[in-house]
């Protein structure tokens, strides 16, 4: 990255925002603390329209949320008195219909969901009802109690008996949620006093609909249960209705939200900007290779009077630079990977390659099946073919692949093809080892790629040192020398190596060994322990992949371990797919974590800022008082 200084007439500050804004390429630094230099204010009239703003961009947003339309960039438009009044009026009338429709629909749905309550005790009772629709004497009531008082029904019930007699029926009916609907059938003259008797008998009455409370039930019930048919035809209206909306003014909205977020951005930036009686400055970080088109683009937005300068990089401190991840396309997937962390400090090792390298590395060494690994890639193009480009499922398609391009790779030196199918039918043969029989030399594979992957950290945390803190990058260093030397007497000493490298290793680690002491003390020889334990956490390299393929063997022989073929097949298949789904996910788990913990522990460096530039649709749409710290 590299820090540039604009400065200028003051009258020529908006005109070089413009440009800088145009580029999208600068990050906007703090005001620079200088005698005489204060920071620039927007004015009076330029406070008001953003406040202005502020509101209508409410608006817009709260219109294109209730539309449901999806975000998409737009160019942004400037600004003109006739727009902004234009727009403001037609997100205030989008956002008022598209909350009329939204709470129609929200009714509606409230509607369907309290008789759909009710619908198989209306359904039951109606026959009755009907009947006593013709009576004279005869009246029908319904009450429906909730769950949490349904003891009192049998109060009620006695005390209906006690005033009636046998003058009387009530039959209950069970509802959705414990609540009990009651169908009463009494004389006429006792329904004025049926409320008293459920107030007596404590019973809490929730009430039918109010659209249907006052209606008797000869004539509510049947309304109620065309009604539950009505309103799916209604409810889908509304969604077209407001579907119909979204696409006649979404457009439009879109293009507001854009000019107005542009222009408040515009604001705060005005207000990054420091300024003295008759000049301007401006000060962020850039990539090094833009400074050539943000010279251009100023000067002929500015004119020549504005001046464009590099600040040497001793005047500025690395703990102020933003940081953007730049790699290969092969690499920028696994950008994500380091993503889930803070990112790395400006000025230390991006650890994107090596994630890139090791990642599809131990997956493969993990899951190592043929027959997996030609499954994994086919899934991983019909995601890649289907997703959008940018998306997370595109970009998890793409780190997949190279995981199953290793996982075959690995599956050819093991010989798995679903796991010893291949073996079995045509007698192929592993061409490095059998994981299934050799789980110590799969062990030390393992191992030995534990050593590789952290003394490759080791050796990054010097070089990283090595910059501020020559005596860490030592003790680093040496921390590096030390495994190598403890894996290689122990090689000599089983006579994997030749014996008589024994003794030169022991004695270059007894001199290696104050030399760690004196570069990181006491701690050192902690670290050095600690270290080793990683080297050895890399067995569950092993213990994943021994695991794998042995469910896959099991799987195998259910096909003859079950009465019928048929049936031994569907098990073997299912207990494949469930082994799959572990070899995925479990690798890719297991990974990250020798990653996160065991390798980036010994140079990762968190804390960097992110690469936040000042352009079109950023976020300085927001006053600088409500801005984030950095």
């Amino acid at each position: 990255m590299s820090r540039v200084r604009i400065i200028g007439p003051k009258d020529r500050v908006d005109a070089a925002l413009r440009a800088v804004q145009d580029l999208g390429q600068l990050q906007l630094a703090e005001l620079p603390d200088r005698a005489g230099v204060g920071p620039a204010r927007l004015g009076p009239a330029r406070e008001r329209r953003r406040r202005q703003l502020t509101r209508l961009l409410e608006d817009v947003r709260d219109a294109l949320h209730s539309l449901s339309v999806a975000p998409q960039r737009v160019a942004p438009a400037t600004i003109a008195t006739p727009d902004f009044a234009r727009w403001a009026r037609l997100a205030r009338r989008t956002r008022r219909e598209a909350r009329t429709l939204l709470d129609r629909q929200t009714a509606l749905r409230d509607e369907r969901a309290l008789i759909a309550r009710y619908r198989e005790f209306l359904l039951a009772v109606l026959p009755a009802i009907r009947k006593v629709d013709g009576s004279k004497r005869l009246t029908s009531h319904a009450v429906v109690v909730p769950a949490s008082a349904r003891g009192a029904v049998d109060g009620l019930a006695s005390a209906l008996r006690a005033e009636l007699g046998a003058e009387f029926t009530m039959s209950a009916h069970p509802l959705p949620g414990g609540d009990v609907a009651i169908l009463l059938i009494l004389p006429s003259e006792f329904s004025n006093r049926l409320d008293a008797r459920l107030a007596e008998a404590r019973v809490p009455e929730v009430p039918l609909p109010d659209a249907y409370r006052s209606l008797p039930l000869a004539e509510a019930v049947p309304q109620m249960l065309a009604r539950l048919l009505a309103i799916p035809a209604e409810v889908e209206e509304c969604e077209r209705n407001l579907a119909a909306l979204g696409k006649a003014r979404g457009g439009e909205m879109r293009k507001a939200q854009a000019a107005v977020e542009d222009w408040l951005a515009a604001a705060s930036a005005r207000e990054r900007t420091a300024e003295t009686g008759h000049a301007f400055t401006i000060e962020g970080w850039l990539p090094a290779r833009s400074v050539g088109p943000l010279e251009q683009r100023v000067r002929e937005a500015a004119g020549a009077t504005v001046i464009i300068e590099t600040i040497a990089r001793e005047d500025w401190g690395a703990e102020d630079a933003p940081v953007v991840l730049s790699n290969p396309r092969l690499f920028r997937p696994f950008e994500k990977l380091i993503a889930l962390l803070p990112l790395p400090h400006y000025g230390t090792i991006d650890p994107t390659p090596f994630v890139a390298v090791f990642f599809p590395l131990m997956f493969g060494m993990m899951l190592g099946d043929v027959g997996y690994g030609i499954v994994l890639a086919a899934l991983a193009l019909i995601v890649r073919a289907r997703a959008k480009p940018g998306s997370l499922a595109r970009t998890g398609a793409e780190i997949a692949g190279p995981c199953a391009a290793f996982t075959i790779v690995f599956g050819v030196l093991y010989g798995e093809f679903f796991g010893d199918i291949a073996r079995r039918t045509l007698g192929v043969r592993p061409l490095l080892l059998d994981r299934e029989q050799a789980v110590f030399a799969t062990l030390a594979a393992a191992v030995g790629l534990g050593v590789v992957h952290v003394v490759l950290g080791l050796v990054l945390g010097a070089v990283t040192a090595g910059r501020k803190d020559p005596k860490r990058a030592l003790g680093r260093g040496m921390s590096a020398v030390m495994v190598l030397l403890i894996v290689a007497a122990l090689l000599a000493a089983f006579k994997v190596l030749p014996a008589r490298l024994f003794t030169p290793a022991v004695i270059l680690l007894l001199v290696t060994f104050p030399v760690l002491v004196f570069a990181e003390g006491v701690l050192g020889m902690i670290e050095l322990m600690t270290t080793l334990g990683n080297v050895l956490s890399y067995a569950r390299v092993m213990a994943i992949g021994t695991a794998s393929v042995i469910l896959a063997v099991v799987a195998n022989k259910m096909v003859g371990a079950v009465g019928s073929t048929a049936v031994g097949l569907l098990f073997a298949l299912l207990f494949h797919l469930v082994n799959f789904a572990i070899g995925v996910f479990g690798p890719a788990i297991q990974a990250l974590r020798l990653h996160y913990v065991e390798f980036f522990g010994k140079f990762y460096s968190p804390g960097g800022r992110p690469y936040e530039p000042f352009g079109h649709g950023t976020a300085l749409a927001v006053p600088l008082t409500q801005e984030k710290p950095a």
